[in-house]
């Protein structure tokens, strides 16, 4: 749009013509295409973040069920003999938690896909590297709950018995537990990492506050410190990542309430994260 002004300076006029300067650019003024490219990155990234929110919460309440629950309460440290009877008295609770365990390591290769496609145009990169880490971690957990399955073999074989003895039966289900949670702790140094890459994603996003970068990155630190301590320490029994790791339940419900209304600009952008989702 053009304004026309007309100047009289004695016997002439002189015409102006200038350019209004408040007439909105903005989308109005992107082609078609790329203002279709634009919405089609903002839905998909927002489908991603909804599945992400929601796979991430339901693991949240699967796996305090599966271990807390059918685990880890029918656990007795060092006696094995009343670990057995507990599994034996509570067969049914014990399966459904194992079944718990194995829905969450499906979920977590659920997750790690909507993240990888949630976070692929801040750095394909990068999102790639999360997402294996966080499948590699999974692999792990199921070779971890396989050893859970291993423990009905012994109880529920009426030869088993018969040939080894109650005493060395009931070890061996304490063993089963024991090398679980063995195999589980080796895996989570995994999944500490593909937390930090995480975090590293959501500081450069732009639409993640950086305060969610923070609590992810914290969280993969805990993981990793607790694996290691354990390893590094006869008898540690650390358990930072009890307290770390809620950042990673923070970032879930920001991704199922937060999320649906990310903002996405493009690459490259790096807008007010609280901004960007009013």
């Amino acid at each position: 749009m053009q304004t026309t002004i007309h100047a009289a300076g004695g016997d002439e006029t002189m015409e102006v013509i200038v350019p209004d300067v408040c007439a909105t650019a903005s989308f109005d003024s992107l082609p078609m295409g790329e203002m279709d490219r634009l919405s089609d990155a903002e839905q998909s990234i927002r489908n991603a973040s909804t599945t992400a929110g929601v796979g991430l919460l339901l693991m949240s309440a699967l796996s305090a069920f599966g271990y807390l629950v059918a685990v880890k309460g029918l656990v007795v440290p060092g006696d094995a003999a009343r670990t057995a009877k507990n599994v034996l008295g509570h067969e049914g609770v014990f399966r459904l938690g194992i079944l718990s365990l194995y829905l969450v390591a499906a979920l977590d290769v659920v997750v790690a896909w909507a993240l990888y496609r949630m976070f692929k145009p801040v750095s394909e990169r990068i999102s790639r590297l999360a997402a294996w880490f966080r499948i590699a971690y999974a692999g792990v957990f199921i070779a971890a709950i396989s050893q859970l399955a291993g423990v009905f073999s012994p109880l529920g074989t009426a030869g088993y018995t018969s040939t080894v003895g109650p005493d060395q039966m009931h070890a061996l289900v304490l063993r089963h537990i024991n090398t679980f949670t063995n195999i589980w702790d080796a895996g989570l140094v995994l999944f500490g990492l593909s937390l930090f890459t995480l975090a590293c994603l959501a500081f450069r996003s732009g639409h993640v506050p950086k305060l969610l970068g923070g609590l992810l990155a914290i969280a993969g630190f805990g993981y990793v410190f607790d694996t290691l301590a354990r390893v590094l320490v006869q008898g540690s029994s650390s358990d930072v990542s009890a307290i770390t790791g809620m950042g990673e339940f923070v970032f879930a419900l920001w991704l199922l309430i937060r999320g649906r209304r990310i903002a996405w600009n493009g690459p490259g952008t790096h807008a007010d994260p609280m901004g960007a989702v009013r």
